[in-house]
């Protein structure tokens, strides 16, 4: 087993369940450290035991480690986990991630190594299921935060522009913002200009509103808004986002073009970090049991998902095939109640 990406709450939870339901089976379950950089080395994996487990149910993080190391990168890393695998006579891998964690299970897969997936990741985007291990925690995380900065943006008649996680999508920023009750929200999925913005702002101070609260997506692209270019990439080729400071950006602008004065809030890791809600510990035990029971009945290349409050069984290669976007009906409460102004 291991854990791959970022971390996210509910990973050792996952984890938990899958030693205690594959113990309880009369397997034998190895833990691999660092993701799949843990299978690039010469680093054997440990056993774990419901010894090992025990009271890391509320715990964040990964007893595990984690990295966004991908074994795909050349012919000899491919050739190396393969080998791993085979050295440390792995009968079934359970790997917990997200998109490219999950990418990389499906490709062993293929090669013949059998692999069950568990579906985790803050940004809560991985398609087949309706939510991932993780994303509760920082949904209730954005929203305390409004909670706390509603007083003091109040107190000095600011906006403050909180930026929250969302690689691609707007889940948290909609999920968390509406929760928390921010007055405009800015995601990927729904097209705003600068000038949107700018008169939205205008317009709630004008209509006596002391302070105003933005929540923007990591992700948002604001038309005639230009972040930060200067833009590192990750293992996978993926831009790095807090790089961008989008927030910071949008904050500037505000205050420069409507003489308000604001405040930029980046929450960035602190969603990662810290104790699951209980959502997340209970979704996590649900993931990791049903994707044990998956390789006791032979399956491979599948992983557990949430369907209507249901676990049922999805095909890995289907739940990394693209990025599950914004539903429609979440962008239509985001329009209405946190939208930009006519």
């Amino acid at each position: 087993m291991l854990t791959g990406g970022g971390d996210a709450p509910g990973l050792n939870a996952a984890i938990r369940a899958v030693v205690l339901r594959a113990s309880a089976l009369g397997h034998e379950v190895l833990g691999i450290t660092d993701g799949w950089a843990g299978l690039l080395g010469e680093h054997a994996p440990s056993p774990l035991t419901p010894r090992h487990v025990a009271g890391i149910l509320g715990e964040g993080g990964t007893m595990l480690g984690t990295s966004r190391t991908d074994p795909r990168k050349d012919e000899a890393s491919r050739r190396a986990v393969i080998e791993s695998v085979r050295r440390n006579d792995i009968d079934a891998l359970v790997a917990i991630g997200g998109n490219d964690t999950l990418s990389v299970a499906d490709w062993l897969h293929q090669q013949s190594v059998k692999v069950v997936g568990v579906p985790k990741t803050v940004d809560n985007d991985l398609a087949e299921t309706e939510f991932c291990i993780g994303f509760d925690t920082a949904v209730s995380v954005l929203s305390e935060a409004l909670d706390r900065l509603r007083t003091t943006a109040s107190a000095h008649h600011r906006v403050v522009v909180v930026e929250a996680m969302g690689r691609d999508t707007g889940w948290v920023a909609a999920f968390g913002g509406l929760a928390g009750g921010a007055d405009l929200i800015l995601v990927p999925e729904i097209s705003v200009t600068i000038g949107d913005v700018i008169r939205t702002m205008k317009r709630r101070r004008e209509s006596g509103v002391p302070d105003i609260l933005v929540v923007i997506s990591e992700a948002a692209e604001i038309d005639g808004l230009e972040a930060q270019t200067a833009i590192d990439r990750d293992a996978f080729g993926h831009v790095r986002l807090d790089q961008r400071a989008i927030g910071a950006v949008l904050a500037r602008h505000i205050e420069q073009r409507t003489g308000i004065e604001a405040r930029q809030v980046v929450l960035g890791h602190l969603q990662r970090g810290g104790s699951p809600t209980s959502i997340d510990r209970l979704r996590a035990t649900r993931f990791g049991n049903a994707a044990v029971d998956l390789v006791e009945s032979g399956r491979s290349g599948v992983l557990p998902v949430q369907r209507a409050g249901h676990i049922e069984v999805a095909a890995i290669a289907d739940a990394v095939r693209e990025i599950r976007r914004l539903s429609d009906e979440y962008i239509e409460l985001v329009r209405r109640f946190a939208g930009v102004l006519d």
